[in-house]
């Protein structure tokens, strides 16, 4: 099946994150109406960062209609990528979401799936997670879980989830989780794999700001090399580029 990519640029930040959050509303319906064999449920990866924390604070916004149209008891919440840190860590993602949207939402305990990132271990809290995605999915022997939705996010530098430049996880296609070292950030990061990401139904890209504006480019029209942009490896089903006037200002289509 060929892959089928969209670039929507928004007019700014604001409306990203009210066009992301209709976006993920509608498709967490659908999935979950589609999905009549699996009990009618949804399996959405979330992302970090800064715009993604904007879209997560808007579904629980209860001023807003998306925290009473999203059926919470039917989505399940997996992690793209999660830093090598305690959940009550600042640099925590699962922490992030859970003071921008879990808090805030009727969501089960058991349908949150957060990485056991505080494990001294970072190899092993990705294979523990890895193990976890395959009890979850039912996904034994050589297949790939199936993501309803992926949410991503692009660094300045090309990355995406924690695929660095550079980094062999970028040519993974073994393992479902990976736990590469970042020397920028003199850290472990622990990480969907290519194979995930790329199994997706649907996965969707939030970038803004003007910083990102030469990284979009190069990601989007710039000649093919997942190695310096590791974003470019990502080849799913059908990807949504939402992305505000600032990040896709040097882009030839916009």
């Amino acid at each position: 099946m060929t892959a089928q990519r969209e670039v929507r640029v928004c007019d700014n930040a604001a409306v990203l994150t009210r066009i992301a959050a209709e976006v993920v509303a509608a498709m967490i319906g659908k999935a979950i109406a589609a999905a009549v064999d699996r009990g009618g449920r949804c399996a959405l990866a979330l992302s970090g960062g800064a715009t993604p924390r904007a879209l997560y604070r808007l579904l629980a916004d209860p001023t807003a209609p998306f925290r009473r149209q999203i059926p919470w008891s039917a989505v399940h919440l997996f992690w793209g990528d999660e830093r090598h840190v305690p959940p009550d860590h600042a640099d925590s993602n699962y922490r992030m979401v859970r003071e921008a949207l879990l808090r805030s939402i009727s969501i089960p305990e058991v349908n949150v799936h957060r990485v056991a990132a505080e494990l001294s271990d970072a190899a092993r809290a990705a294979a523990l997670y890895e193990a976890e995605l395959r009890s979850f999915f039912r996904a034994g022997g050589g297949s790939v879980p199936r993501f309803d939705l992926v949410l991503l996010g692009l660094g300045e530098d090309g990355h995406t989830a924690s695929l660095f430049p550079g980094s062999e996880a970028v040519g993974e296609r073994e393992r479902l989780v990976v736990a590469p070292f970042v020397a920028a950030q003199s850290g472990y990061r622990i990480s969907l794999a290519p194979p995930v990401l790329n199994a997706a139904a649907q996965v969707v890209f939030l970038v803004s700001g003007a910083a990102k504006a030469p990284a979009l480019r190069a990601v989007l029209e710039g000649p093919r090399d997942p190695a310096r942009y590791p974003a470019q490896v990502v080849d799913a089903e059908r990807t949504l580029w939402l992305v505000d006037r600032e990040a896709g200002a040097l882009l030839a289509s916009a």
